[in-house]
């Protein structure tokens, strides 16, 4: 009968215990990697501009630091990997002291050197016996355990059968058999911890186990692709379509499923606070189509963003606001997911130009120039007024650094970092071209799979210069340059809709799609900024498909056709069984034919065809045979 054996469990235990700690550790790790020993790259706590450094700042407050780990997660895995480590230690001790998997050693046992005489060894033995006896410690198992390893080891070393048992076998009673036994410990079989251990099992079988599983099941069935909610995508589904307006979007995203319980107004105080800020924006707000307080709250907290009124905000109401624009740019994604699905190219297009509000905190009627630092409404339309003029953020850049306008109440470090931001906008050209890959024909027929490939090139880059973050002082946390490559039908359709996140000068996109029928078409290829105001590109494709039908006659190649008489692996089966039948009646056939029609030499060709002719036909006929075979046993049944 197998028995419980508390040095199996020890071994049971590491691995179990490993499989957590390792893991648990390298993330422990890396967390505090990121806190302690991170460059301000690293979290993209970086200031180009004086208009940067407030951000960067408070990046370098919440992404590094002792306070970074304060978080309830940290903290409860941080315990539970020591003290499971505490655990792991403890059992590794225990197994290189008391484990099997030490070696049998009587000279450590009897503490001894290797080269220790016969007098030595006796009087160590007595020594150790006298100490490890059972009469003198009695009660304890340890003890007695001890004793027996004693009176071994000297046996291993003064009796000569012993000894060559040791030497050969590492044991001095000789070759040892293999014993299998349970790694649980022996305290479990204690008839005084029957209720205990019966206790503990039913916990964790009947209350920790499908806790676990129902936790783990719930959190993760209410996430969809990019860690979106389900709830949220349904929500989008419900309020976009062809007629949505980037006035609407605040609102919409306001009701993303991730803000309901943060969102919720938790008593007079944030009522009034909301009511004040709601007073500030309200002229900037479209007519709300949801009064529930969270869609309400989230509406006016992006608002207060989009108009740059945060400073009125309570440090509850920056957190909350802080918490949205976090998850913003993954919800504008999904919201852009959505209008894909529904082939709603107007409401992508602008969904992607919410983003680049919500990025520079700017509205829809803000001039383009106030994504450049310092740069208020004022100084906008001072620098649209006169000779050389800007009211574009394309204008502005074409305009030489000396004769800028509304630069005048600027300081000198003022001055440079507009020049700098300047330098960090983007300047791009986009070259598009339609075909058919792989194809010796430049016309493109019904039915073809058309390319239209588009080459995005940043000039304001050098040669193998990667683009860096994006210019935003007023949004709260790093982001990257993207470029969004939509194209779509003149009646508003999408084709194709992706975003091209790479950083290099030059990047090139392919969409693919099948080409129409015949005719001539025009396609609308939009590339836009996830995060830049005014830097939209947009151009139109031309498309003259051919009817196929015009295409050359496709001939069959003669050794292609010859293919088609080839035999296919069952008739081969079936030749190779029926082969001296088909021979005999091949000699047979040659004879009437030859008979008939004289002697003549089939071909290797002729000869093939005929064989495989009759392998047919004698295939033919067996499988006939047998389906009489069968219907005569049916009417011979019905006639019993």
């Amino acid at each position: 009968m197998l028995q419980y054996d508390d040095s199996a469990f020890y071994f049971v235990a590491l691995s179990f215990i490993t499989i957590y700690i390792v893991p648990s550790w390298y993330s422990i790790i890396k967390k505090l990697r990121v806190a302690f020993f991170s460059t301000d790259e690293d979290i993209g706590a970086i200031s180009r501009t004086s208009a940067e450094k407030k951000k960067a700042e408070d990046l370098k407050k919440t992404s590094k630091g002792i306070q970074t780990l304060n978080s309830p997660g940290f903290i409860v895995n941080f315990v539970i990997t020591v003290l499971c480590s505490v655990v792991f230690l403890w059992l590794y001790l225990s197994v290189q002291s008391n484990g099997e998997v030490n070696s049998f050693d009587p000279f450590s046992i009897l503490d001894i050197d290797t080269a220790a005489e016969l007098k030595e060894i006796k009087k160590a033995y007595k020594k150790m016996s006298l100490k490890f006896h059972p009469d003198k410690n009695p009660n304890n198992p340890a003890a007695e355990a001890m004793f027996m390893m004693v009176a071994k080891a000297y046996e291993a070393l003064t009796d000569p059968t012993a000894k060559e048992n040791w030497e050969k076998y590492g044991n001095p009673d000789g070759k040892q058999s293999l014993a299998v036994s349970i790694g649980l410990p022996e305290f479990l079989l204690n008839t005084d911890n029957r209720n205990l251990v019966l206790l503990t099992y039913l916990i964790i079988m009947v209350i920790v186990i499908p806790f676990s599983v129902w936790s783990y099941y719930t959190n993760s069935s209410k996430f969809g692709e990019k860690d979106v909610m389900y709830d949220t995508y349904a929500w989008f589904h419900h309020n976009l379509n062809e007629h949505t307006l980037t006035k609407n979007l605040p609102e919409v995203l306001a009701g993303s499923a991730e803000f309901r319980e943060r969102n919720m107004t938790k008593g007079p105080g944030d009522k009034e606070e909301l009511g004040k800020i709601l007073s500030k924006v309200k002229s900037q707000m479209q007519k709300p189509n949801f009064n529930h307080p969270v869609v309400i709250k989230g509406n006016v907290l992006l608002h207060a963003h989009l108009t740059r009124q945060t400073d009125v905000l309570s440090e509850a109401s920056k957190d909350d606001l802080r918490y949205m624009l976090r998850l913003s740019s993954s919800l504008v994604d999904a919201m852009i997911s959505v209008c894909k699905h529904q082939e709603s190219l107007k409401s992508a297009l602008n969904c992607i130009k919410f983003g680049q509000s919500v990025t520079q905190a700017m509205w829809v009627k803000d001039s383009e120039l106030l994504q450049l630092p310092h740069f208020t409404a004022n100084e906008a339309v001072h620098a649209g007024k006169g000779k050389p003029s800007a009211k574009t953020i394309k204008q502005y850049l074409g305009i030489p650094n000396e004769t800028k306008k509304g630069l005048k109440d600027f300081s000198g470090e003022q001055k440079e970092d507009i020049f700098k931001c300047c330098e960090l906008l983007p300047n791009i050209t986009v070259e598009t071209k339609v075909n058919v890959e792989d194809d010796e024909d430049e016309n493109v027929y019904e039915g073809d799979l058309c390319t239209v490939s588009v080459t995005l090139t940043r000039n304001n880059l050098e040669d193998g210069e990667k683009t860096g973050l994006v210019h935003a002082p007023l949004f709260p946390f790093p982001r990257r340059e993207a470029w969004w490559v939509a194209l779509g039908t003149k009646e508003g359709k999408i084709i194709s809709i992706e975003k091209v996140t790479s950083p290099d000068k030059v990047v090139d996109h392919k969409i693919r799609f099948l080409a129409p029928r015949k005719g001539q078409y025009e396609f609308e290829l939009h590339v836009m900024s996830n995060a830049y105001v005014g830097f939209d590109h947009t151009e139109l494709v031309e498309l003259t498909t051919m009817d196929a039908s015009s295409l050359p006659e496709y001939k069959i190649h003669p050794d292609d056709a010859e293919l088609d008489d080839e035999p296919t692996l069952f008739e081969e089966m079936m030749n190779a069984n029926i082969e001296d039948d088909s021979d005999s009646d091949e000699e047979s056939d040659s004879d009437d034919e030859s008979e008939e029609e004289g002697i003549r030499e089939l071909s290797a060709a002729e000869r093939k065809k005929q064989e495989l002719q009759n392998a047919r036909k004698k295939a033919a006929s067996a499988a006939g045979d047998d389906s009489d075979s069968d219907s005569d046993d049916v009417e011979e049944v019905h006639a019993d």
